[in-house]
């Protein structure tokens, strides 16, 4: 199938679990033909050319109250009612519809396709034991037949499952975009997202894609944003106002560092399972022994967050990035956490890396995951993998995802 130009959606909603992300980008191939086909087939997805992105709107919705509830209490459940995840399932891809029908009202674009990344409940990426078998598995919650029935235009879903298949970790899959917006002859990038999770891709000056680099940091603003409802009664803290206002309780801050997850070697994803509710108030648990003030305890959240990217970046990427300028690009909205960037700053001046928020290459910090599973979805519906392997582990280049048609 030779590869068209497409108007997408894509949709994101992340480990925060605090609302929808809708991206629509147009997206054009660089070159039609044979070409781009007979690479893809070869296995050298490095060989076919970047398509042209430009986005045409983007839009968050927030969760209604009630449903991020049940949306974060399916994630920390120990046991939940399969009609309760069934009715879950469902709900979340009505909310998945409406976000995106309020952006095409609103921009007044008609779509060709929606790529959807769903809501993750569960990722496993290492094999478990389960019933006899040991094998990985992931779920995306959020039924793609609504969104299709409800738009009346085919729906991209469920894209973790072939990477894990092919032996990767499901995950990090924004590194195609990363690789297709960023990629520098001259300059090394690094793509930082902070969402609930933090996830980089480094792409050396340069490099062919199968030298990208990319993994989960660790938390971003899970325990952030926990801290800051458990102690304050906010959602977030807002321009990291309340830990620019505390004291980094530092061998709070060195046992933390010590979690197994930051020595684990890349490619790596984490999730709730390593960083969610648990772990957020053990981590409030030692704070409080070192001190009583609130403000003290998200100061050294922030640090947390701050330290294992520098520390990430440090130990696996800069190496690759030899002598060459390096442009550390933030985004997702860890990126409008000032105590946050003034700390990563600190960290990574001295590193050599010039800090910017991904706004300053013309997208915004909110857009980019969404932009992301657009174009996974316009690379699976023309029957190109969308995977890349240096970033996942995966064996070889996959197609992702399932298509779901009118």
């Amino acid at each position: 199938m030779n590869p068209r130009a497409m108007t997408v959606a894509g949709i994101m909603s992340g480990t925060s679990a605090d609302g929808i992300d809708v991206s629509a980008v147009r997206i054009e191939p660089s070159r039609t033909g044979r070409k781009i086909e007979n690479a893809a087939k070869a296995g050298r997805p490095d060989a076919v050319e970047r398509p042209r992105l430009t986005l045409l709107a983007h839009e968050s919705v927030p969760f209604a109250p009630a449903l991020r509830a049940a949306v974060l209490a399916a994630m920390n459940a120990g046991a939940i009612s399969t009609a309760e995840l069934a009715q879950l399932h469902w709900r979340l891809g009505m909310a998945y519809a409406e976000a995106v029908s309020a952006t095409v009202k609103l921009h007044k674009l008609r779509l060709d396709l929606v790529g959807c990344h769903g809501q993750t409940l569960y990722h496993q990426p290492r094999p478990a034991r389960y019933l006899g078998r040991s094998f990985a598995c992931t779920w995306q919650a959020g039924e793609a037949q609504v969104i299709a029935s409800t738009l009346g235009v085919p729906v991209v879903s469920n894209f973790r499952p072939a990477d894990i298949l092919a032996g990767g970790q499901g995950a990090p899959l924004v590194s195609l975009l990363d690789c297709v917006l960023f990629a520098d002859a001259k300059r090394g990038r690094v793509l930082q997202n902070i969402g609930g999770i933090a996830n980089l891709t480094a792409i050396p000056a340069g490099a062919e894609r199968h030298a990208v680099i990319a993994f989960d940091t660790g938390p971003g603003n899970m325990v952030i944003d926990w801290l800051a409802q458990q102690l304050f009664s906010k959602p977030f803290d807002r321009n990291g106002a309340l830990a620019a206002a505390g004291t980094v309780l530092a061998p709070v801050l060195k046992s933390a560092l010590h979690h197994p997850y930051f020595r684990r070697q890349p490619p790596r994803t984490a999730g709730r399972e390593q960083f969610g509710r648990e772990y957020a108030a053990n981590f409030l648990a030692r704070c409080r022994r070192h001190s009583a003030s609130p403000k003290d305890a998200l100061a050294t959240a922030t640090a947390l967050t701050a330290e294992s990217i520098a520390r990430g970046y440090r130990r696996y990427v800069l190496p690759a990035m030899k002598d060459y300028p390096v442009d550390f690009i933030v985004s997702g909205g860890g990126a409008r956490n000032r105590a946050l960037m003034a700390m990563l700053e600190k960290r990574l001046a001295p590193l050599g890396c010039e800090l910017s928020a991904s706004d300053d290459f013309g997208l915004p910090i909110e857009a980019k995951e969404a932009a992301a599973f657009a174009l996974l979805a316009w690379q699976t519906w023309h029957r190109l993998p969308g995977n890349v392997r240096s970033a996942t582990g995966a064996s070889h280049a996959a197609i992702l995802g399932q298509v779901t048609y009118v």
